[in-house]
């Protein structure tokens, strides 16, 4: 079924979509409160004129999509950071920090438990509700709980009369003021487990109370006191409403354990590679050259240990080259520093750059490390010894550990290089130059380099550079010739 087709019969209900690319990769995941109406919007023929680089990029690259219909919108928010989390979609910039959901945080093994906000959960034995999708109505939530069941905020872990001497909450009636034995410590945990309840969806008596107050307001004309009411009341059911897991729902979820044992089985790996290490060259110009180096343990990035190079003695555009130099570069330094071994190297290519990387290491002596090129095109791994590359299916889990590592490593060597550009480019002479703006500067830099190889070129060099023309040209020669 082609991805018309399957945008026919998405349902008019909220849920999030994933979009997939030709090699059945999850390059980016969305929400909607209507699915159809949502995902049409993408495809519709004026998105070819009016969208941005990146829609227009996006859209000639989905091969397909998959939807997940959820009960609201909240819902859909929570599935969809948590798919982002897990597949860290190319096409997506929010969610791929590591900032989660609030959730609420109560320990019941405290003497007088106390309700926290919190983002992390841990395994400490303390109760957790959430994940949930609205911090405001959280919040508000969570105020008008403490006042209505008496449950302290202060930050004690047995509150005391000293707490009590700086603390208004029991003067305004927000407190049951345990500190002064206002409460037992049974009858305030008899508090703390109903606000348990209410937080679970399980009590409704303040939700029917506020509702009688709000409708009450209404029938007094008391228009502001009843919006009041009503968005509390609607805090209050956005945030008992049970929000489910999903368990079963969910495409399959990361699982780099999974992937490694697989990965050793394919490569036929002497041992589990848990620690891996991939190359990346990024050689745009010959006045940067760049490489990359991250490092994946367990199958999960460990971004302290990933390394930038500048390479240093390969002259013009030379892939080959400029990966046996990083490579000889790193290993070298491992061996003199007495550091860890990778227990599988990565290299971003073919045979070229296999051979390349496989030249270095046995000038070091290292003969026996395990060693693969992975090329982009097709996907394809080459091995030292096999003439034939291997090739996974595209669902295989292996495949798609190296294609996250291979990914990060070319992001990480791409990144540098336009910051060594940006830097270049902040720095030009070319800044003060009249019709020359900063997409302008950066086309010229790219071609020629530097600034003092511009100097050296013609006017008939500098017009060919695309978007500069013959007169502009003539006014850059002017300029740098009058800055000698």
């Amino acid at each position: 079924m082609s991805v018309q087709e399957k945008i026919r019969t998405l349902p008019h209900k909220p849920g999030v979509y994933l979009f997939k690319d030709k090699l059945n990769r999850i390059i980016y995941v969305g929400k909607a409160i209507d699915l159809h109406k949502r995902v049409s919007q993408y495809f519709h023929p004026s998105k070819k004129f009016s969208g941005d680089r990146k829609l227009k990029a996006l859209i000639e690259t989905v091969a397909d999509l998959e939807f997940y219909c959820v009960h609201s919108e909240a819902e859909a928010v929570l599935l969809e950071g948590r798919l982002i989390k897990e597949f860290r979609p190319r096409y997506n910039i929010s969610f791929r920090d590591d900032k989660r959901f609030l959730l609420v945080k109560v320990d019941l093994n405290t003497p007088f438990p106390r309700f926290q906000i919190t983002r992390l959960k841990k395994q400490d034995n303390a109760r957790y509700f959430g994940p949930f999708a609205s911090a405001s109505a959280l919040r508000t939530t969570l105020n008008l709980m403490k006042k209505n069941f008496g449950l302290r905020s202060c930050s004690a872990v047995i509150p005391t009369e000293k707490d009590y001497k700086h603390c208004l909450d029991h003067i305004i009636k927000n407190c049951s003021a345990p500190c002064i034995g206002k409460v037992n410590q049974a009858e305030y945990y008899q508090r703390v487990q109903k606000a348990c309840e209410f937080l679970e969806g399980r009590s409704k008596e303040m939700t029917k109370e506020i509702r009688q107050k709000m409708e009450e307001a209404a029938q007094a004309q008391e228009f502001e006191k009843a919006a009041e009411l009503r968005d509390l009341l609607e805090a209050l059911e956005q945030t008992t409403k049970p929000t489910r897991r999903f368990a079963k729902q969910l495409p399959k979820a990361l699982s780099p354990l999974e992937d490694l044992e697989e990965l050793k089985t394919v490569l036929s790996l002497p041992k589990l590679p848990l620690v891996i290490e991939c190359f990346d060259i990024s050689n745009i110009s010959s006045l940067h050259k760049v490489a990359s180096m991250v490092l994946f343990r367990e199958g999960k990035a460990d971004r302290s240990s990933y390394r930038r190079y500048r390479i240093k003695t390969v002259v013009g555009q030379d892939d080959f080259a400029c990966m046996e130099e990083v490579i000889r570069r790193r290993y070298k330094r491992i061996l003199e520093e007495g550091g860890k071994l990778a227990d599988l190297i990565i290299v971003d290519g073919g045979k070229g750059q296999l051979s390349s990387a496989l030249k270095a290491l046995h000038s070091l002596g290292l003969n026996n490390l395990s060693l693969i090129g992975l090329a982009k095109e097709n996907e394809e791994i080459y091995r030292v010894g096999c003439s034939e590359p291997l090739i996974l299916d595209k669902s295989s889990g292996a495949l798609r550990l190296l294609q996250r590592i291979r990914d990060e490593a070319h992001r990480v060597a791409n990144a540098y290089h336009q910051l060594l550009l940006k830097k270049r480019m902040k720095e030009s002479i070319l800044d003060e130059c009249p019709g020359v703006s900063e997409n302008r500067k950066k086309l010229l830099i790219q071609s020629f380099g530097s600034v003092d190889r511009l100097r050296k070129a013609t006017i008939e060099e500098i017009a060919a550079v695309k978007g500069i023309g013959k007169k502009l040209a003539e006014k850059i020669f002017s300029f740098l010739a009058s800055r000698n």
